[in-house]
Protein backbone atom coordinates (compact mmCIF):
# COMPACT_ATOMS: atom_id res chain seq x y z
CA UNK A 1 0.00 0.00 0.00
CA UNK A 2 1.19 3.23 -1.04
CA UNK A 3 1.58 6.32 1.61
CA UNK A 4 -1.32 8.29 -0.62
CA UNK A 5 -3.53 5.50 -0.43
CA UNK A 6 -3.04 4.31 3.71
CA UNK A 7 -3.66 8.58 3.94
CA UNK A 8 -7.07 8.07 1.58
CA UNK A 9 -7.75 4.92 3.40
CA UNK A 10 -7.45 6.00 7.09
CA UNK A 11 -10.52 8.62 6.40
CA UNK A 12 -13.17 6.27 5.04
CA UNK A 13 -13.62 3.88 7.89
CA UNK A 14 -17.07 5.37 9.27
CA UNK A 15 -20.36 4.57 8.42
CA UNK A 16 -22.81 7.29 7.38
CA UNK A 17 -26.64 7.90 7.01
CA UNK A 18 -27.08 8.91 3.37
CA UNK A 19 -30.14 10.25 2.07
CA UNK A 20 -31.30 9.31 -1.73
CA UNK A 21 -34.37 10.51 -3.40
CA UNK A 22 -35.56 7.55 -5.74
CA UNK A 23 -37.88 8.21 -8.74
CA UNK A 24 -40.92 8.54 -8.64
CA UNK A 25 -41.25 10.03 -5.38
CA UNK A 26 -39.77 7.81 -2.95
CA UNK A 27 -37.58 8.56 -0.01
CA UNK A 28 -35.11 5.79 1.06
CA UNK A 29 -32.46 5.59 3.42
CA UNK A 30 -29.31 4.23 2.20
CA UNK A 31 -27.14 3.21 4.76
CA UNK A 32 -23.74 1.59 3.74
CA UNK A 33 -20.35 2.24 4.24
CA UNK A 34 -19.45 5.25 2.01
CA UNK A 35 -16.77 7.60 0.97
CA UNK A 36 -15.54 9.77 3.69
CA UNK A 37 -14.05 12.48 1.43
CA UNK A 38 -13.60 13.54 -2.40
CA UNK A 39 -10.70 12.20 -4.11
CA UNK A 40 -9.20 14.98 -6.48
CA UNK A 41 -6.30 15.23 -9.09
CA UNK A 42 -4.18 18.19 -9.62
CA UNK A 43 -0.49 19.28 -9.94
CA UNK A 44 0.73 19.05 -6.21
CA UNK A 45 3.63 16.49 -5.47
CA UNK A 46 3.65 13.68 -3.02
CA UNK A 47 5.38 15.72 -0.35
CA UNK A 48 2.48 18.72 -0.37
CA UNK A 49 0.11 16.27 0.09
CA UNK A 50 -2.63 17.36 2.89
CA UNK A 51 -6.59 17.33 3.13
CA UNK A 52 -7.93 20.19 1.96
CA UNK A 53 -12.26 20.97 1.60
CA UNK A 54 -14.31 22.26 -1.03
CA UNK A 55 -17.85 23.50 0.51
CA UNK A 56 -16.42 21.66 3.59
CA UNK A 57 -16.11 18.52 2.03
CA UNK A 58 -12.69 16.73 3.07
CA UNK A 59 -11.04 15.69 -0.11
CA UNK A 60 -7.27 14.47 -0.42
CA UNK A 61 -5.45 16.02 -3.38
CA UNK A 62 -3.19 13.79 -5.94
CA UNK A 63 0.10 14.30 -7.88
CA UNK A 64 -1.60 14.58 -11.61
CA UNK A 65 0.54 11.51 -12.53
CA UNK A 66 -0.25 8.27 -14.20
CA UNK A 67 0.63 6.33 -11.04
CA UNK A 68 -2.14 8.88 -9.25
CA UNK A 69 -4.62 7.79 -12.16
CA UNK A 70 -3.75 4.32 -11.70
CA UNK A 71 -4.84 4.73 -7.70
CA UNK A 72 -8.40 6.30 -8.88
CA UNK A 73 -9.10 3.40 -10.82
CA UNK A 74 -8.22 0.89 -8.32
CA UNK A 75 -10.09 2.75 -5.65
CA UNK A 76 -13.43 2.62 -7.86
CA UNK A 77 -12.88 -1.03 -8.55
CA UNK A 78 -11.93 -1.86 -5.20
CA UNK A 79 -15.76 0.04 -4.08
CA UNK A 80 -17.25 -1.52 -6.64
CA UNK A 81 -15.85 -5.15 -5.53
CA UNK A 82 -17.63 -4.42 -1.82
CA UNK A 83 -20.44 -2.81 -3.62
CA UNK A 84 -19.98 0.41 -1.83
CA UNK A 85 -22.15 3.02 -3.85
CA UNK A 86 -20.47 6.31 -5.09
CA UNK A 87 -20.81 9.47 -7.48
CA UNK A 88 -18.20 10.23 -9.62
CA UNK A 89 -17.01 13.57 -12.39
CA UNK A 90 -14.70 13.26 -14.52
CA UNK A 91 -13.36 16.21 -16.93
CA UNK A 92 -12.71 15.71 -20.26
CA UNK A 93 -8.66 15.23 -20.08
CA UNK A 94 -9.14 12.79 -16.70
CA UNK A 95 -7.02 15.49 -14.70
CA UNK A 96 -9.23 16.77 -12.03
CA UNK A 97 -11.74 13.45 -11.11
CA UNK A 98 -13.63 13.69 -8.02
CA UNK A 99 -15.74 10.86 -6.07
CA UNK A 100 -18.34 12.08 -3.85
CA UNK A 101 -20.80 10.02 -1.32
CA UNK A 102 -23.76 8.62 -2.54
CA UNK A 103 -26.10 10.88 -0.66
CA UNK A 104 -27.81 14.14 0.13
CA UNK A 105 -26.30 17.44 -1.23
CA UNK A 106 -22.84 17.53 -0.24
CA UNK A 107 -19.32 18.72 -1.30
CA UNK A 108 -21.54 21.51 -3.35
CA UNK A 109 -22.96 18.97 -5.66
CA UNK A 110 -26.37 18.28 -6.41
CA UNK A 111 -27.17 16.11 -8.98
CA UNK A 112 -30.31 14.19 -10.92
CA UNK A 113 -30.73 11.42 -13.44
CA UNK A 114 -33.92 9.74 -14.90
CA UNK A 115 -34.06 7.33 -11.92
CA UNK A 116 -32.61 9.25 -8.37
CA UNK A 117 -31.63 12.57 -7.06
CA UNK A 118 -30.03 14.22 -4.02
CA UNK A 119 -32.00 16.92 -3.79
CA UNK A 120 -35.27 18.02 -3.40
CA UNK A 121 -36.45 21.18 -4.98
CA UNK A 122 -39.74 22.93 -3.11
CA UNK A 123 -39.69 26.27 -4.15
CA UNK A 124 -40.85 28.14 -6.83
CA UNK A 125 -39.35 27.37 -10.66
CA UNK A 126 -36.97 30.78 -11.52
CA UNK A 127 -38.32 32.43 -14.41
CA UNK A 128 -35.59 33.60 -16.67
CA UNK A 129 -35.83 37.35 -17.75
CA UNK A 130 -32.74 38.21 -19.90
CA UNK A 131 -31.12 35.37 -22.50
CA UNK A 132 -28.15 37.28 -24.84
CA UNK A 133 -25.10 34.92 -26.11
CA UNK A 134 -21.59 37.07 -27.01
CA UNK A 135 -20.43 34.18 -29.57
CA UNK A 136 -17.15 34.21 -31.09
CA UNK A 137 -17.28 35.59 -34.60
CA UNK A 138 -17.73 33.53 -37.67
CA UNK A 139 -14.03 34.31 -38.66
CA UNK A 140 -12.86 33.46 -35.14
CA UNK A 141 -14.48 30.01 -35.75
CA UNK A 142 -13.33 29.60 -38.86
CA UNK A 143 -9.58 29.76 -38.30
CA UNK A 144 -9.98 26.17 -36.12
CA UNK A 145 -12.82 25.01 -38.24
CA UNK A 146 -10.03 25.69 -41.00
CA UNK A 147 -7.19 23.87 -39.12
CA UNK A 148 -9.43 20.72 -38.58
CA UNK A 149 -9.87 21.08 -42.42
CA UNK A 150 -6.59 20.23 -43.07
CA UNK A 151 -5.80 17.43 -40.35
CA UNK A 152 -8.68 15.56 -42.06
CA UNK A 153 -7.39 16.38 -45.21
CA UNK A 154 -4.22 15.03 -44.51
CA UNK A 155 -5.33 11.67 -42.75
CA UNK A 156 -4.72 12.67 -39.10
CA UNK A 157 -8.78 12.24 -38.38
CA UNK A 158 -12.07 11.61 -40.29
CA UNK A 159 -13.93 13.31 -37.63
CA UNK A 160 -13.43 15.47 -35.09
CA UNK A 161 -15.89 17.59 -32.17
CA UNK A 162 -15.20 21.01 -32.73
CA UNK A 163 -16.36 23.24 -30.02
CA UNK A 164 -16.12 26.66 -28.88
CA UNK A 165 -17.07 29.31 -25.82
CA UNK A 166 -20.08 31.44 -25.65
CA UNK A 167 -20.44 33.89 -22.68
CA UNK A 168 -23.38 34.80 -21.64
CA UNK A 169 -25.38 37.71 -20.42
CA UNK A 170 -28.27 36.27 -17.99
CA UNK A 171 -30.47 36.92 -15.10
CA UNK A 172 -30.06 33.71 -12.97
CA UNK A 173 -26.89 32.71 -11.60
CA UNK A 174 -26.10 28.52 -11.64
CA UNK A 175 -28.32 27.46 -9.25
CA UNK A 176 -31.42 29.32 -11.05
CA UNK A 177 -30.34 27.62 -14.33
CA UNK A 178 -30.39 24.50 -12.46
CA UNK A 179 -33.69 24.85 -11.13
CA UNK A 180 -34.99 26.34 -14.22
CA UNK A 181 -33.68 23.55 -16.94
CA UNK A 182 -35.58 20.33 -17.93
CA UNK A 183 -33.49 17.63 -18.88
CA UNK A 184 -32.40 13.66 -17.98
CA UNK A 185 -29.14 14.41 -16.37
CA UNK A 186 -28.81 17.54 -14.37
CA UNK A 187 -25.34 18.50 -12.26
CA UNK A 188 -24.65 21.47 -10.42
CA UNK A 189 -20.93 21.84 -8.99
CA UNK A 190 -21.79 25.10 -6.62
CA UNK A 191 -20.18 27.99 -7.87
CA UNK A 192 -18.27 26.30 -10.61
CA UNK A 193 -20.75 25.00 -13.46
CA UNK A 194 -24.19 23.75 -14.24
CA UNK A 195 -25.20 21.03 -16.57
CA UNK A 196 -28.41 19.62 -18.21
CA UNK A 197 -27.35 16.72 -20.04
CA UNK A 198 -29.57 14.70 -22.84
CA UNK A 199 -27.03 12.15 -23.37
CA UNK A 200 -26.70 9.18 -21.31
CA UNK A 201 -23.10 7.98 -21.50
CA UNK A 202 -23.06 4.31 -20.33
CA UNK A 203 -25.79 2.51 -18.20
CA UNK A 204 -24.99 -0.97 -16.24
CA UNK A 205 -28.30 -2.68 -15.20
CA UNK A 206 -28.00 -6.17 -14.33
CA UNK A 207 -24.64 -6.52 -16.47
CA UNK A 208 -26.13 -5.07 -20.05
CA UNK A 209 -23.18 -2.30 -20.21
CA UNK A 210 -25.46 0.19 -22.61
CA UNK A 211 -24.02 3.20 -24.27
CA UNK A 212 -26.17 6.54 -26.59
CA UNK A 213 -23.69 8.27 -28.24
CA UNK A 214 -25.74 11.47 -29.85
CA UNK A 215 -24.76 12.93 -33.13
CA UNK A 216 -27.00 15.25 -35.23
CA UNK A 217 -29.41 18.32 -34.08
CA UNK A 218 -31.74 20.33 -36.51
CA UNK A 219 -33.92 22.78 -36.10
CA UNK A 220 -37.34 21.47 -35.12
CA UNK A 221 -39.01 24.45 -36.61
CA UNK A 222 -38.14 23.57 -40.19
CA UNK A 223 -40.22 21.86 -42.54
CA UNK A 224 -39.55 17.84 -42.42
CA UNK A 225 -36.65 18.66 -40.50
CA UNK A 226 -36.92 14.79 -38.60
CA UNK A 227 -36.54 13.59 -42.17
CA UNK A 228 -33.92 15.92 -43.53
CA UNK A 229 -31.83 15.34 -40.62
CA UNK A 230 -31.95 11.26 -41.28
CA UNK A 231 -31.49 11.59 -44.68
CA UNK A 232 -28.67 13.72 -44.17
CA UNK A 233 -26.02 12.07 -45.94
CA UNK A 234 -22.54 14.05 -43.59
CA UNK A 235 -25.00 13.09 -40.42
CA UNK A 236 -25.15 9.88 -41.57
CA UNK A 237 -21.75 9.02 -42.33
CA UNK A 238 -20.49 11.05 -38.85
CA UNK A 239 -23.19 8.52 -36.95
CA UNK A 240 -21.69 5.90 -38.63
CA UNK A 241 -18.07 6.94 -37.50
CA UNK A 242 -18.77 7.39 -33.58
CA UNK A 243 -20.98 3.78 -33.28
CA UNK A 244 -18.35 1.80 -34.66
CA UNK A 245 -15.88 3.68 -32.13
CA UNK A 246 -18.24 3.04 -29.38
CA UNK A 247 -18.89 -0.57 -30.34
CA UNK A 248 -15.31 -1.22 -30.41
CA UNK A 249 -15.01 0.66 -26.54
CA UNK A 250 -17.69 -1.61 -25.38
CA UNK A 251 -15.95 -4.63 -26.63
CA UNK A 252 -12.45 -4.56 -24.93
CA UNK A 253 -14.91 -5.46 -21.77
CA UNK A 254 -18.09 -6.48 -23.08
CA UNK A 255 -19.39 -9.85 -24.97
CA UNK A 256 -22.53 -9.98 -27.81
CA UNK A 257 -22.08 -6.18 -28.47
CA UNK A 258 -24.76 -4.79 -30.88
CA UNK A 259 -26.31 -2.18 -32.09
CA UNK A 260 -29.82 -2.18 -30.71
CA UNK A 261 -30.88 1.24 -32.25
CA UNK A 262 -29.62 3.13 -34.71
CA UNK A 263 -30.61 6.42 -34.87
CA UNK A 264 -33.67 7.47 -33.14
CA UNK A 265 -35.08 11.30 -32.64
CA UNK A 266 -35.72 12.67 -29.59
CA UNK A 267 -36.95 16.12 -29.71
CA UNK A 268 -35.88 19.24 -27.21
CA UNK A 269 -38.08 22.29 -25.77
CA UNK A 270 -35.58 25.12 -24.99
CA UNK A 271 -36.22 28.62 -23.99
CA UNK A 272 -34.86 29.36 -27.88
CA UNK A 273 -36.27 26.57 -29.92
CA UNK A 274 -36.96 23.07 -30.46
CA UNK A 275 -34.52 20.97 -31.59
CA UNK A 276 -34.24 17.01 -33.30
CA UNK A 277 -31.44 15.19 -31.44
CA UNK A 278 -30.32 11.75 -33.39
CA UNK A 279 -28.81 9.20 -30.91
CA UNK A 280 -28.09 5.54 -31.30
CA UNK A 281 -27.94 2.65 -28.37
CA UNK A 282 -25.23 0.02 -28.63
CA UNK A 283 -25.45 -2.64 -25.54
CA UNK A 284 -23.37 -5.61 -24.38
CA UNK A 285 -22.97 -8.55 -22.07
CA UNK A 286 -20.31 -7.69 -19.37
CA UNK A 287 -18.57 -10.43 -16.92
CA UNK A 288 -20.68 -11.46 -13.67
CA UNK A 289 -18.09 -9.84 -11.42
CA UNK A 290 -17.41 -6.68 -13.12
CA UNK A 291 -17.92 -4.43 -10.82
CA UNK A 292 -14.53 -5.13 -9.86
CA UNK A 293 -13.10 -3.76 -12.51
CA UNK A 294 -15.55 -0.82 -13.07
CA UNK A 295 -13.21 2.28 -12.75
CA UNK A 296 -11.13 0.35 -15.52
CA UNK A 297 -13.94 0.12 -17.49
CA UNK A 298 -15.26 3.48 -17.30
CA UNK A 299 -11.61 5.61 -18.31
CA UNK A 300 -11.32 3.11 -20.58
CA UNK A 301 -13.63 4.76 -22.92
CA UNK A 302 -12.76 8.38 -21.87
CA UNK A 303 -12.72 10.70 -23.60
CA UNK A 304 -16.18 10.07 -24.57
CA UNK A 305 -15.74 8.98 -28.62
CA UNK A 306 -19.16 11.06 -29.25
CA UNK A 307 -17.47 14.09 -28.08
CA UNK A 308 -13.91 13.60 -29.43
CA UNK A 309 -13.94 12.02 -32.67
CA UNK A 310 -12.23 8.97 -34.82
CA UNK A 311 -9.12 7.73 -34.37
CA UNK A 312 -9.27 9.33 -30.58
CA UNK A 313 -5.72 9.88 -29.28
CA UNK A 314 -4.66 11.99 -32.72
CA UNK A 315 -8.18 13.88 -32.50
CA UNK A 316 -7.89 14.80 -29.27
CA UNK A 317 -4.38 16.37 -30.24
CA UNK A 318 -5.72 17.95 -32.85
CA UNK A 319 -8.45 19.19 -30.48
CA UNK A 320 -6.28 20.64 -28.15
CA UNK A 321 -4.72 22.65 -31.09
CA UNK A 322 -7.46 23.98 -32.87
CA UNK A 323 -10.10 25.21 -30.17
CA UNK A 324 -7.08 27.02 -28.24
CA UNK A 325 -8.94 26.74 -24.73
CA UNK A 326 -9.44 24.46 -22.03
CA UNK A 327 -12.64 22.61 -21.58
CA UNK A 328 -12.27 21.77 -18.21
CA UNK A 329 -15.68 19.54 -16.97
CA UNK A 330 -17.26 20.29 -20.20
CA UNK A 331 -17.87 16.81 -22.37
CA UNK A 332 -16.27 15.08 -19.16
CA UNK A 333 -18.82 12.51 -17.60
CA UNK A 334 -21.04 12.37 -14.45
CA UNK A 335 -22.57 9.20 -12.76
CA UNK A 336 -23.49 7.43 -9.83
CA UNK A 337 -22.71 3.35 -8.92
CA UNK A 338 -25.97 2.35 -6.79
CA UNK A 339 -23.88 -0.52 -5.37
CA UNK A 340 -25.16 -2.76 -8.05
CA UNK A 341 -25.76 -0.98 -11.41
CA UNK A 342 -24.04 2.44 -12.68
CA UNK A 343 -26.18 5.53 -14.75
CA UNK A 344 -24.06 8.17 -16.55
CA UNK A 345 -23.93 11.26 -18.70
CA UNK A 346 -22.07 12.91 -20.81
CA UNK A 347 -21.30 16.50 -19.74
CA UNK A 348 -23.17 18.88 -22.33
CA UNK A 349 -25.04 21.52 -22.36
CA UNK A 350 -22.92 23.21 -20.15
CA UNK A 351 -22.79 26.41 -18.56
CA UNK A 352 -19.32 27.59 -16.57
CA UNK A 353 -18.85 30.45 -14.37
CA UNK A 354 -15.47 31.88 -14.92
CA UNK A 355 -14.44 34.67 -12.96
CA UNK A 356 -18.14 35.70 -12.68
CA UNK A 357 -18.76 35.82 -16.33
CA UNK A 358 -21.31 32.84 -17.25
CA UNK A 359 -19.60 30.66 -20.16
CA UNK A 360 -21.80 28.18 -22.35
CA UNK A 361 -19.97 25.86 -24.31
CA UNK A 362 -21.24 24.01 -27.44
CA UNK A 363 -19.82 22.66 -30.76
CA UNK A 364 -20.45 19.96 -33.49
CA UNK A 365 -18.77 16.89 -35.30
CA UNK A 366 -16.78 17.87 -38.68
CA UNK A 367 -15.97 15.88 -41.10
CA UNK A 368 -14.85 16.44 -44.73
CA UNK A 369 -18.46 16.99 -46.13
CA UNK A 370 -18.82 19.93 -43.49
CA UNK A 371 -19.47 23.12 -44.05
CA UNK A 372 -18.23 26.00 -42.05
CA UNK A 373 -21.36 28.49 -41.69
CA UNK A 374 -23.63 25.54 -41.01
CA UNK A 375 -21.56 24.16 -38.55
CA UNK A 376 -21.33 27.64 -36.84
CA UNK A 377 -24.81 27.97 -36.92
CA UNK A 378 -25.55 24.50 -35.06
CA UNK A 379 -22.80 25.51 -32.26
CA UNK A 380 -25.18 28.36 -31.76
CA UNK A 381 -28.46 26.53 -31.47
CA UNK A 382 -27.44 24.62 -29.32
CA UNK A 383 -26.20 27.49 -26.74
CA UNK A 384 -29.38 26.89 -24.63
CA UNK A 385 -31.67 25.71 -21.42
CA UNK A 386 -33.81 23.55 -21.81
CA UNK A 387 -37.28 23.75 -20.36
CA UNK A 388 -40.66 21.58 -19.57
Amino acid sequence: MTVIEDEFNTKIGKCTMNTVFLKPGIFQKIQRQSLHCLLRINTSTPAQLSTSSVQGQKFLPLPRTMKQMENIKQEMNRLGQRGEPFVFLIDYLMEQPLLFPFGNATGGLKWQTPQAANYKFTGAKPIMGKWEPMPVTFDQYDKGFELVQKHIHSGDTYLLNYTQPTPIETDLDLEGIFHLSSAPYKVLLKDRFVCFSPEPFVTILNGKISSFPMKGTIDAQSDNADELILSDTKELAEHHTIVDLIRNDLSRFAVNVTVENFRYLQRIHTNQRDLWQVSSKISGDLPHNYAQKIGDILFSMLPAGSVTGAPKDKTISIIREAENYDRGFYTGIFGYFDGQNLDSCVLIRFIENQNGQLVFKSGGGITFMSDAENEYKEMLKKVYVPIA
